[in-house]
């Protein structure tokens, strides 16, 4: 597995499991980068972590994003408003597999109230793992993207 810059980030729905990951990657020898929370508070919201999380990935296009709330949902919609983030909510491993060589996604999100502990572990092993083919229908449709960012989001 390739060492990578990876920003990690969580509201209070997220934060047990993002600590226990942010120290599993730490582990592995990854540059890990919390962009918060750095504390458990219960009233907390997960947009003003997940586009802090999303503005660095955005400026750092080697690096990719781990997003951490209850669902998943909220902090994918939240990194998807920035342009060149392409930002998935992912439960299992060939979800991950597919976010990578379909969408060379470069953020994921986990749901911490479907997603424990080893599982997170395996889903994001599989992301990390994988490498985008470059095919060029996804490429083509990576491109249509791109364009719509740059019509819709200034």
């Amino acid at each position: 597995m390739a060492k990578q810059t990876i920003y990690l980030a969580a509201d209070h729905g997220g934060f047990k499991l993002k600590e226990s990951i942010k120290s599993w990657l730490t582990d592995l020898e990854h540059q890990v980068v919390d962009c918060g929370a750095n504390e458990l508070v219960d009233t907390d919201d997960y947009p003003d972590y997940a586009s802090k999380l999303a503005k660095k990935v955005q400026k750092d296009s080697d690096s990719i994003g781990i997003l951490f709330c209850r669902s998943g949902s909220g902090t994918t919609i939240v990194a998807n408003k920035f342009r060149g983030i392409r930002a998935v909510d992912l439960n299992n491993t060939r979800a991950a597999r597919y976010a990578i060589l379909h969408n060379n996604a470069n953020v994921v999100s986990l749901g911490a109230d479907w997603v424990g502990g080893n599982q997170a572990k395996n889903i994001i092993r599989v992301y990390l793992m994988t490498k985008f083919r470059g095919e060029e229908r996804h490429k083509r449709r990576l491109n249509k993207i791109t364009k719509l960012e740059k019509s819709l989001l200034k």
